[in-house]
């Protein structure tokens, strides 16, 4: 068992060196790229679409990409990444909107004051 966690954790390290060494430095900063993105397919599917929906499709694109042709490591380290992305960005969204929620709240307070 312990083999397959020094697998998992050389999976690991590769997609965290990937995600915040060579993604920058390849494609810039992710959330930028992944808002453009967005604001093209959305235009182009005549829909608003979201950062966070923009790394789930290219991560079921690299699913999808499993089970076609032969076995390919990096299909599934990239789907990862993807996915690490997207908990991110809708992490960040979170928090943001819990401190918008915050603050609109003190509004309303002082406002009925």
């Amino acid at each position: 068992m312990a083999e397959f966690g020094a697998y998992i954790r050389g999976i690991c390290t590769r997609l965290e060196k990937i995600l915040i060494e060579d993604r920058n430095k390849a494609h810039g900063d992710a959330e930028e790229n992944f808002q453009l993105i967005a604001d093209y397919w959305g235009y182009y599917l005549d829909k608003p679409l979201k950062k966070e929906d923009i790394c789930i499709m290219m991560a079921l694109l690299k699913i999808a990409r499993t089970q076609a042709g032969q076995h390919n490591l990096d299909d599934y380290i990239d789907a990862c990444g993807y996915s690490a992305i997207a908990g991110e960005i809708a992490e960040k969204r979170t928090e943001i909107s819990a401190t918008l929620g915050e603050n609109n709240a003190k509004k309303d307070r002082n406002t009925n004051s």
